[in-house]
């Protein structure tokens, strides 16, 4: 691959949902450029994209891939994004490097949910977008319907600069608006062809449109627009590219990846029409105290970089990278500003797909791999000369979880490796050991998410897990005042035991335990009291219904007896023991349940349907918030217990628009009915730990 220089580089993502034909184009634009010598298939699990078993085997993808595409001199890396949401941590990845994005969706099937959510995250980065509508090849395919849709929904930005002429349900040639040329395939090859009079019409209806978002761009243009003058291409360009650059167009291309129509024309657009990292958005960096400043890249400067994206398997792990300032070369050591070790570069390499180049330089604003790094991650900046850290990737937070056992005993180191390395790997991933339950519990995005990871264990770990859903850290808790005794005595030849104790044990709210004393008369001697109270909290470990930890208890030892030779702290604390499980019985306990705060966030069309929902899983809902472009957040208090497959519902009941947000915030008496089913539950599973 040739050196290129800041200015003939693109960075560009590609964003849709699900089998929209993402991955699909990137094979088009690698094969019509030459950049491979066979056009892939994603059916056939041989595309430069999707090269990871896990994405050849579900025939989608999981990971986001860089595939440097070269074209007219120019170097075109196209960041291609998974569209299943499961995954949304990748696409931010993609989006914090990228410099425009080009939504995708096809003309059969129209504007879907995904789309509409990627060209929302490219309108909050303050990213310049393109469109793409792909399938152009396949039946029923409606171009000019899609576009129509896109407009009512996205807004009046959105125009055609490519348009295909129709023959019958597929796409025959293209016609290039701005530049009034007619194209065709012929097998590989684009062969320019007269404009059919059956789409000069709608040509000109376009020209029109674009000559007054042109206009828009100056006052020169503007000026010269009221004149009646025609602007030249080169008028053309630079004002679409202004307008994009300040997000007022969305050009519109459309092809299909299959006979490689309208790929050449979109790769065109992309040099005219999207800006190079120097002209792109300014970046940010943030101080110490997490103030951000503005900073455009510096081909000048001292380098440095940004790590977006880690790739990792048993044997280390690759950090992809952009160069933020000056060039990178493999003789370079360069400081993390997060953990402040010295990083030595040695082997630098260009990436497409999995496959990997290694060059002796890669300028500012381009994208390259590093492998094996010492500390470094996702997220962190290297650099030289003055400190420097750029603006972090806020990643979401997860929203479904599971409980993992190995399926073979001794395989819990395994599993742990694994976990760390993919977590290097996926930021958004989370795992710990739930101290109450003793399940190993990872987190994702949905079941999607957690099925591939649970995948990855095996396949690339040698590591086999079996999933259930993760138990609920419930609590017991008494609601009156009882008194109880507890009698420990064991006469065994020699010295014996003996311990005596009254207890009088009552709800507290204030604080989840108190011990008091009001022995008169020396009944027990005080140096036994740390015992006894040390006996009542390893006792409250355990509740009398179903095994969860008591809380909010009071207990008073108020009298007792001791013997002068046989009593000691073993004895009292065994005494305080008997007391707790006597008394709490008859304490009237109850079952406490955790309680979150839930912050859903959905289109208002679907509002009835998601309150209706939350009141079946004994929710309250105390607000609704309107936060724009018709949407609203619902904020609800519900019963985590309820709450465990929520994630996959709310996407159901919302074709995927819904998405939420819940904290912990108090636990709450279960109702009877539920009650009953959690002590049930609990007598099942610790029958079958015995059994085990």
């Amino acid at each position: 691959m040739s050196a290129y220089t800041a200015d003939k580089i693109r960075n560009i993502c590609l964003l849709g949902h699900g089998g929209e034909g993402k991955t699909s184009l990137v094979e088009s634009m690698l094969y019509m450029t030459k950049g491979t010598d066979r056009l892939g298939k994603v059916s056939e699990g041989n595309t430069v994209s999707d090269y990871d078993p896990e994405e050849i085997k579900r025939q989608f993808s999981i990971s986001m891939t860089v595939e440097p595409v070269e074209f007219d001199g120019h170097k075109i890396n196209v960041l291609d994004c998974p569209g299943f949401f499961d995954f949304e941590g990748e696409v931010l990845e993609a989006l914090r490097v990228a410099d425009a994005g080009i939504v995708t969706f096809s003309a059969k099937g129209g504007l879907s949910v995904g789309s509409q959510k990627a060209w929302r995250k490219l309108g909050e980065a303050k990213k310049p977008r393109l469109i793409y509508i792909s399938k152009l090849d396949e039946e029923n395919a409606d171009f000019y319907k899609a576009v129509e849709a896109a407009r009512e929904k996205l807004g009046i930005s959105v125009c055609p600069v490519v348009i295909p002429v129709m023959e019958g349900d597929k796409a025959g040639a293209i016609v290039d608006v701005v530049t009034k040329k007619a194209y065709i395939m012929e097998g590989a090859k684009r062969t320019e062809i007269p404009v059919p009079a059956s789409i000069v019409d709608r040509m000109e209806t376009y020209y029109g449109m674009l000559t007054e978002s042109v206009a828009e761009t100056s006052e020169e243009l503007m000026e010269k627009f009221f004149e009646g003058e025609e602007f030249t291409l080169e008028e053309m360009r630079e004002g679409l590219h202004q307008g994009v650059l300040a997000g007022d167009l969305a050009p519109v291309f459309c092809g299909s990846a299959f006979t490689g129509i309208g790929t050449l024309a979109l790769l065109r657009g992309i040099l005219d029409y999207v800006p190079n990292p120097m002209k792109a958005l300014a970046d940010a960096t943030v101080d110490a105290e997490g103030n951000e400043s503005e900073c455009r890249l510096d081909p000048a400067g001292k380098p440095a970089l940004f790590v977006f994206n880690t790739m990792a398997d048993q044997y280390g792990r690759f950090s992809y990278f952009k160069v933020m300032r000056g060039d990178i070369t493999p003789d370079l050591t360069m400081k993390n500003s997060r953990s402040e070790i010295d990083e030595k570069l040695g082997h630098i390499y260009t990436i497409k797909g999995k496959k990997t180049t290694e060059v002796d330089r890669i300028c500012c604003g381009d994208i390259g791999v590093v492998a094996k790094l010492v500390d470094t991650k996702t997220n962190d900046t290297l650099y030289t000369g003055a400190p420097v850290a750029f603006k972090k990737i806020v990643f979401p937070r997860t929203c479904y979880s599971l409980a993992i056992t190995a399926k073979s005993k001794g395989a819990e180191d395994k599993i742990a490796n694994g976990i760390a390395r993919l977590r290097d790997e996926d930021p958004v991933l989370k795992s710990a050991i739930n101290p109450e339950t003793h399940q190993q519990v990872i987190s994702g995005m949905g079941d999607i998410h957690l099925d591939v990871v649970c995948s990855k264990l095996k396949n690339k770990f040698g590591v086999e897990v079996a999933t259930e859903p993760a138990r609920i850290a419930y609590r017991e808790k008494i609601r009156k005042k009882v008194q109880a005794e507890g009698k420990h005595k064991k006469q065994s030849g020699g010295h014996g035991q003996y311990g005596h104790v009254k207890m009088e044990f009552e709800p507290c709210e204030e604080e989840n335990f108190i011990f008091e004393e009001r022995v008169f008369g020396g009944s027990v001697p005080k140096n036994f009291f740390p015992a006894v109270e040390k006996g009542i909290v390893e006792s409250m470990q355990r509740g009398v219904l179903a095994g969860y930890p008591l809380v909010g208890l009071k207990a008073t030892l108020f009298d007792g007896s001791y013997h002068d030779v046989d009593s000691n702290e073993l004895s009292f604390k065994v005494a305080a023991r008997l007391a707790y499980k006597a008394g709490i019985p008859q304490a009237n306990p109850v079952i406490m349940e955790p309680y979150a705060e839930l912050k859903v966030t959905v289109p208002e069309k679907y509002m009835g349907d998601i309150i209706g929902d939350l009141n079946k899983r004994r929710g309250r809902v105390m607000g609704m918030d309107p936060v724009g472009d018709g949407m609203q957040v619902i904020t609800a208090e519900v019963p985590m217990a309820e709450m465990q497959s929520y994630a996959i519902e709310l996407r159901s009941m919302t074709r995927g628009w819904g998405a939420f947000v819940m904290d912990f915030i108090r636990y709450e008496e279960t109702p009877p009915v539920v009650q009953q089913k959690v002590i049930e539950d609990a007598k099942a599973f610790n029958l079958a730990e015995d059994d085990e």
